[in-house]
């Protein structure tokens, strides 16, 4: 829930004393671009999903929680490569 809305002179002097002004945003209305979700089916053995288990408990994470941050640090790793290679389409 947010706060109710001070003055833009009120607004001015919190930012200028360096006042949290997060409880003045309305999370619900901000966009964004790219970070809309779609579901991904995918088959593995079962020797895989066992590990990727083992590893999700040791971390305190769901399995899908484990694979989307691996699978991003991955994708990030391979963006940082074409950089470097000069392969950047």
């Amino acid at each position: 829930m947010t706060a109710k809305m001070p003055s833009a002179s009120d607004i001015d002097r919190m930012v200028d004393e360096g006042v949290d002004m997060t409880p003045y945003i309305d999370m619900s209305s901000i966009e964004q671009p790219g970070r809309n979700q779609r579901r991904v089916g995918i088959d593995m053995v079962e020797t895989m999903i066992s590990r990727l288990d083992f590893y999700a408990a040791q971390y305190g994470v769901t399995r899908q929680s484990l694979m989307k941050l691996w699978l991003g640090e991955r994708l990030d790793q391979e963006d940082d490569r074409r950089l470097r290679s000069g392969k950047l389409a």
